[in-house]
């Protein structure tokens, strides 16, 4: 069972940057994708950034592209999100997920950091 804990939530205000850190514990995989989340109020989950076990090949969600970078440490078994020119659209609840490359199914998710941005 692997576990999940987010940090580095909070309010700020637009342009302002943050950080997000996920730190995995308990039996992870040999290799395994970590990506963020967000739901906003009324709102499905959506994807925002992703990143595999190389960290050679991160992704991201159209929204955010240029303005957050998705980073790992496969040594700390954590993965980061730096959060830059926030916006207002930014506010949710962001979760961290870690996906094992040879068994994506077997997920596991973070339980939600508050993230919200004022104009």
């Amino acid at each position: 069972q692997v576990q999940l804990e987010e940090s580095g939530g909070g309010s700020v205000q637009a342009g302002d940057s943050l950080r997000l850190s996920c730190a995995a514990s308990g039996r992870t995989a040999n290799t395994y994708d970590l990506g963020w989340y967000r739901q906003a109020p009324e709102k499905e989950r959506e994807f925002v950034a992703g990143i595999d076990w190389s960290g050679d090949r991160p992704v991201y969600a159209g929204a955010v592209a240029g303005r957050f970078t998705i980073s790992r440490d496969n040594a700390k078994r954590a993965v980061y999100l730096q959060m830059d020119n926030l916006m207002t659209k930014d506010t949710a609840i962001y979760y961290c997920q870690y996906a094992p490359s040879d068994a994506p199914s077997n997920d596991a998710w973070g339980q939600g950091i508050q993230v919200t941005v004022s104009s």
